[in-house]
C-alpha cells in the first residue's frame, strides 16, 4: 500500500557551535522620562470664571516640570501641608499621580475643593520655581535655617530642602511669606457686603487661588534664599524692592499664558498700555476688598472720584515722597513695565504698519487674527525677555543696602554681560523708563550705559602696573576654584551642591584669611576688613587678630551670550558687621561685596561693594532707622521686633 509522501521536516537550525539557537524574548521598548505635568488651574482667579467675557480664557493648563510626587503633593522643592487652624480640620491630601487625575490633566476648577487649592499652589509655585532656575541657570534654594538660643546661633545653617505651603493657614484677608517657619501661609475671608464690588457680596475668598498672590508669596520665598538681607530695612529701598520683584515676577508670568494673552491683545486692539487683566495683580482680592478694582496695577488704578479707571501718568518727583513700602515699590513696578511697553511697542512696530497700509494707525473693528496672534507672540518674547533680565541681576545686586538706582545699574551690567549687541535697545527702554520716575543710582556721572556698568576693579596705585591683575590670577588659581565649580555642575541632588558649596565657601574663608597677601589685596577690592591684626575699630576679630567675616555665599553660572559664546562665571559674597556709635548709641552696619570672576580668564570683572566706613552711607543708614522707630511707619515692623515682617506688611495692603 502507498504510504503518503510527507513532507521533509524542516532541518533544525544549527549555531555555529552545532547546538540549537536559544529562544530570544521580545524586550518591550520603554517610554522615555516625561519631562512637565499638566496641571488645570485659574488663570489669575475664580472670578474670571463667573464673567461671560472671560469666562473662555479663566482656565489655563500649568505646565509643570514632572518630578516623582507623594500624596499633598509632597516633592523636591515644595511640601503641601493641607491643615486649617481655625476649622481644627486636616484636608485629605490630593494624589496628584492617581490614573483618573494624570487622564484629566489634574483636577478640574473648584472653588469647593480643597484638593483643588492644594493642586493649584503646587502648580503656580513649581511654575515660579521653573522660571527662576531657566534664567539664572542653577537649582533654587530656600534660605538657610539656624538654631538660636539666646540670641546666639547654636547650631550651624541647615540645609532647607522644602518649602512648606498651608492653603487655608489663617481666616483673614492676608497671606504671606513666613522665614521662621519656611513655610508660605495663605488666608480664606468672606468678600465685601458691597453689591457695587462686582462680586458675590460676602462671598468666601481664597487667596490660594489666586495665581498672583500665589506667586508673589513663592518670590518672596525664592529672594530670601538668594539675598537673605533684603529683609533688612536700612534704606526706603529695601523692602520696596521685595514687594516690587514679588509683583514683578507674578504680573510677567502672566504673558505665558497663549489663551489670556491672545485675549487681551485683541481687546485691546494690541495697545496694552490701556486697561487690561495683563497689567493687574490680585483682581478678586482688590474687589473683595471694596476697592472697585485690582489689588495693585502696574500701569493705572481705579479712580474713586471720576468712578473709572485712569492711566497712571509718569511722575519724577513722586519717590522722592512715597515712603510707604507697596506705594514705593509699585513705582519701580511701574517703570518696569513701561520699559517692558515701550519694548513691545518697538518689536510691533513693522506689524502694525503692514495691517494699516503704512500708517501705523489701525482701523476700526476688531483685528485679524492672524494679527493678534503674531502681537501676542510678540509680547511673550518681550515679556520673557525683560522678566529673564530681571532675574538675571539679582546676581550683580550688592548683599545689602540695596537701592532701586543700584538694581538698576545691576540690570545694564548682567544684560551687557550676556547681549553685548542690544539690537532692540531693551537697555535704553529700562534706563528711559528709570528716568521717568526718578531713579537715578548714586555715584555716576551720565546715565550712558558705559556709566552705569559696574566699574571694573581699578589697579592699586601701590603697585606696578598689571600687578594687581596678576595677583588675583594667581589667587583664583591658587584656590582652584574652577576645579570646585566644575565639580558642582556634576552633582545631580540640591542637597549635595549645598553640601559641596559649604565646604567651598569653607576653603575659601580659610584660604583668605590664612595668607595675608592675598587678605590684602581682597581688602583693597571689597573695602573689607580682611587681613590679620589690620580690623579697624568697630569690626570684631579672633584672638589671632584674623577680622572677623564670612563667605556667605559662593553661586555659580553657565550662560550662553548673544554671541553664541559661554560665559562662565562664579558670584562670591563676602559680609562683615562694623558697629560704630552716634549720639551715644551704638548702630551695627552691616557690610560686604559681591566678587564676581570670569572662569575661562580666570580674572576678577567686577566688585560689587558695600564697604566700611562709608560715613554718608551710615549716616543715611541710622536717619532712616530712627525715623521709622520714631513714627507710626510701616516700615517700623521691621525695625522692632516682628517676628513676621510679611504678615503685618501684607495685612494692611498687599
Amino acid at each position: 500500500m502507498l504510504q503518503p509522501r510527507r513532507r521533509p521536516a524542516a532541518p533544525n537550525r544549527i549555531s555555529p557551535g552545532n547546538a540549537p539557537l536559544p529562544k530570544i524574548a521580545h524586550i518591550p521598548s520603554e517610554p522615555s522620562s516625561p519631562t512637565h505635568r499638566l496641571l488645570r488651574g485659574y488663570a489669575f482667579d475664580p472670578s474670571l470664571a463667573t464673567r461671560l467675557e472671560t469666562a473662555l480664557v479663566s482656565e489655563i493648563m500649568y505646565k509643570v516640570p514632572w518630578e516623582p510626587l507623594e500624596r499633598g503633593p509632597i516633592g523636591e522643592y515644595v511640601e503641601v501641608v493641607d491643615y486649617d487652624p481655625p476649622s481644627a480640620c486636616f484636608y485629605a491630601p490630593v494624589d496628584l499621580n492617581d490614573a483618573r487625575v494624570l487622564a484629566q490633566n489634574g483636577l478640574a476648577p473648584s472653588e469647593g475643593n480643597p484638593q483643588f487649592h492644594q493642586q493649584m499652589v503646587y502648580a503656580v509655585a513649581m511654575t515660579t520655581i521653573d522660571r527662576f532656575e531657566r534664567a539664572l541657570g542653577r537649582k533654587a534654594f530656600w534660605t538657610d535655617r539656624y538654631k538660636w538660643k539666646d540670641n546666639k546661633v547654636e547650631e550651624a545653617e541647615r540645609f532647607v530642602q522644602r518649602l512648606r505651603i498651608y492653603p487655608h493657614a489663617l481666616r483673614m484677608a492676608n497671606a504671606y511669606y513666613t522665614r521662621d517657619k519656611g513655610a508660605l501661609l495663605f488666608g480664606y475671608f468672606p468678600g465685601t457686603e458691597d453689591r457695587t464690588s462686582g462680586q458675590f457680596p460676602g462671598g468666601m475668598v481664597f487667596t490660594c487661588l489666586s495665581h498672583d498672590v500665589v506667586a508673589h508669596e513663592t518670590t518672596h520665598a525664592l529672594l530670601d534664599g538668594f539675598h537673605e538681607h533684603f529683609m533688612e530695612a536700612t534704606n526706603p529701598d529695601v523692602l520696596a524692592f521685595h514687594e516690587a520683584f514679588a509683583d514683578i515676577v507674578a504680573l510677567f508670568q502672566h504673558f505665558t499664558f497663549p489663551e489670556v494673552l491672545v485675549h487681551q491683545i485683541g481687546r485691546t486692539r494690541g495697545d496694552l498700555r490701556s486697561e487690561n487683566l495683563l497689567a493687574q495683580l490680585a483682581s478678586q482680592f482688590g474687589h473683595a476688598r471694596g476697592t472697585h478694582g485690582a489689588l495693585r496695577d502696574a500701569i493705572g488704578k481705579y479712580d474713586h472720584i471720576l468712578g473709572k479707571w485712569v492711566r497712571h501718568e509718569p511722575d519724577p518727583t513722586e519717590l522722592d515722597r512715597t515712603m510707604e513700602v507697596h506705594g514705593r515699590g509699585a513705582i519701580l513696578v511701574a517703570a518696569v513695565f513701561d520699559a517692558f511697553l515701550s519694548i513691545y511697542h518697538n518689536r510691533s512696530r513693522d506689524l502694525l504698519r503692514l495691517a494699516s497700509g503704512g500708517t501705523g494707525v489701525l482701523p476700526q473693528g476688531e483685528l485679524h487674527p492672524d494679527l493678534v496672534n503674531r502681537l501676542a507672540q510678540e509680547a511673550a518674547k518681550s515679556a520673557g525677555h525683560v522678566l529673564n533680565m530681571c532675574l538675571r541681576a539679582l546676581d550683580y545686586c550688592p548683599p545689602v543696602d540695596l537701592t532701586f538706582g543700584e538694581y538698576l545699574r545691576a540690570l545694564i551690567t548682567a544684560d551687557l554681560d550676556l547681549m553685548p549687541e542690544d539690537e532692540h535697545r531693551y537697555r535704553v527702554a529700562f534706563i528711559e523708563a528709570f528716568r521717568r520716575r526718578g531713579i537715578y543710582p548714586r555715584d555716576v556721572r551720565t546715565l550712558s550705559e558705559d556709566s552705569l556698568r559696574w566699574a571694573r576693579p581699578g589697579e592699586d596705585p601701590t603697585l606696578e602696573p598689571g600687578e594687581m591683575v596678576d595677583r588675583l590670577r594667581l589667587f583664583i588659581e591658587s584656590i582652584d576654584l574652577r576645579h570646585h565649580v566644575d565639580k558642582l555642575r556634576y552633582l545631580t541632588t540640591r542637597r549635595e551642591i549645598w553640601e559641596a558649596t559649604r565646604a567651598i565657601r569653607a576653603q575659601l574663608h580659610d584660604a583668605i584669611s590664612g595668607q595675608v597677601v592675598k587678605a590684602e589685596i581682597l581688602q583693597w577690592l571689597t573695602g573689607l576688613a580682611l587681613a590679620e591684626y589690620q580690623a579697624p575699630p568697630g569690626v570684631k576679630q579672633h584672638r589671632d587678630g584674623v577680622p572677623v567675616f564670612s563667605v556667605q555665599a559662593l553661586r555659580e553660572a553657565r550662560r550662553g551670550r548673544g554671541d553664541a559664546r559661554v560665559l562662565n562665571q562664579v558670584f562670591i559674597t563676602l559680609l562683615q558687621k562694623e558697629t560704630v556709635e552716634h549720639e551715644g548709641q551704638r548702630h551695627t552696619i552691616r557690610c560686604g561685596s559681591v566678587i564676581v570672576v570670569d572662569l575661562d580668564e580666570q580674572r576678577v570683572t567686577y566688585v560689587i561693594r558695600k564697604g566700611l566706613h562709608d560715613q554718608e552711607r551710615i549716616s543715611r543708614t541710622i536717619e532712616f532707622k530712627e525715623s521709622q522707630v520714631s513714627s507710626f511707619s510701616l516700615a517700623a515692623t521691621y525695625l522692632i521686633g516682628s517676628d513676621e515682617p510679611f504678615a503685618a506688611l501684607h495685612s494692611t495692603g498687599a
